[in-house]
């Protein structure tokens, strides 16, 4: 895969991080940089505004050796710290669209199997999502229920060699293409939280799927609905070590620390393609970029990313240490989710009117900073688990 002579992105690197990164680490990232110049970057918009997803195109994500992020058995990626948040950021510079498919899949649904699994459950599913045969998804938010996710109404009630589920969800990332649906629900008898594998959910009965229309925010990913009537689930696919919310947490911290890299990643993509607008764009007989005005916002910008940089990079490095905090995590996603809807308006000023022409791509990556600021914990969520973790004292309830 050759990228083309002209791209799409400058990869501005203002303090030097790459020096800090291994050759293997530089490899990957390059992997996932030639895919969305080539593959990505040229033809998403039309999906995005259709509201399509570009299925081919996502799939060809399986031979990049990223799927499965920080797991490494049955044929998963194995990503250190850095390199799963470099894939989340370099995806994000391009499409938010694409950049869920990935985290849903391959960081919530293979992460929940491969955290929470058995052995038979991991060798079971995870091979086939490695190679994208089977597609994932992670049903833990509800219509009624979406920051107090420990307190979910969806329901399991063990009959026989099955669990029967009751209940709802909404806004699942993948669920309506799902080979692999994770249901989260608490057991009618015992109180347990658990997770329930839903094969081929759109063949299954007493699921209904519906997918949600009118987003303004990450169009070409399809979120859904999900309505469960006396679903019946074998034993056999009730991950094996999900009993409370705590583990589900396991799961959950991840998805965070992502969206930290995402929001950074999406910020960067759009600060880099004004960049490179107000370098060509002339009004007045010299470049924008030549004047006050314009170098303002770029520097405002330029100077966001690289506070988001370090930021992540030392989150990566607690991570690899095991010394990563709710509350570190939170403080991440908190700052970038906030930062990146400031940079990618200052990014949309920067090309004025063609600003809000999808063409651009900005307008896209603009509407995208709306879901990351809400998804993982709302920005209020994680400034509030902050809080609990700097005070000692809990402000959620």
């Amino acid at each position: 895969m050759v990228p083309s002579t002209e791209t799409f992105f400058s990869n501005i690197d203002f303090y030097n991080l790459d020096m800090h990164l291994t050759d293997d680490q530089k490899a990957i990232r390059q992997r996932v940089r030639d895919y969305l110049e080539v593959d990505v970057m040229p033809h998403i918009n039309p999906y995005w505004e259709k509201a399509e997803f570009p299925y081919d195109m996502a799939m060809k994500m399986k031979d990049l050796g990223i799927m499965g992020g920080l797991l490494g058995e049955h044929g998963a990626a194995g990503l250190d710290p850095v390199e799963f948040g470099l894939v989340a950021y370099e995806l994000s510079k391009a499409d938010g669209s694409i950049g869920t498919f990935y985290g849903v899949h391959s960081g919530l649904a293979m992460g929940s199997i491969g955290l929470l699994g058995d052995e038979e459950q991991k060798a079971c599913w995870l091979p086939d999502m490695v190679t994208l045969d089977k597609i994932g998804a992670f049903g833990l938010t509800e219509p009624e229920v979406g920051s107090n996710a420990a307190r979910v109404k969806t329901t399991a009630r063990k009959d026989g060699d099955s669990y029967i589920l009751n209940g709802a969800k909404r806004w699942i990332g993948n669920a309506s293409m799902s080979n692999l649906l994770i249901i989260w629900a608490r057991d009618e008898d015992s109180g347990q939280f658990g997770g329930y594998v839903i094969e081929n959910a759109s063949e299954t009965e007493g699921v209904t799927l519906s997918d949600i229309w009118g987003k303004i925010s990450k169009r070409a990913v399809l979120n859904v609905d999900i309505k469960l009537d006396n679903v019946r689930v074998p034993k056999a696919n009730k991950l094996a070590y999900a009993t409370s919310f705590k583990d589900a947490a396991k799961v959950l911290r991840n998805g965070r620390y992502s969206a930290g890299w995402t929001a950074a990643g999406t910020a960067s993509g759009a600060f880099e393609l004004a960049l490179k607008y107000t370098k060509e764009r002339e009004q007045f007989g010299k470049p924008i970029a030549s004047y006050q005005l314009i170098q303002q916002k770029l520097v405002e910008m330029v100077t966001e990313i690289t506070l988001m940089q370090t930021l992540n990079f030392q989150m990566a490095r607690l991570l690899e240490r095991d010394e990563l905090s709710e509350g570190m995590v939170s403080m991440a996603k908190y700052n970038n989710a906030r930062k990146a809807r400031y940079v990618t308006r200052l990014a949309r000023e920067c090309l004025g009117g063609n600003g809000i022409v999808i063409d651009n791509h900005i307008a896209r990556l603009m509407l995208d900073t709306e879901a990351v600021y809400t998804y993982e914990g709302t920005n209020e969520i994680n400034l509030l688990l902050i809080g609990r973790e700097l005070t000692g004292i809990n402000a959620l309830t």
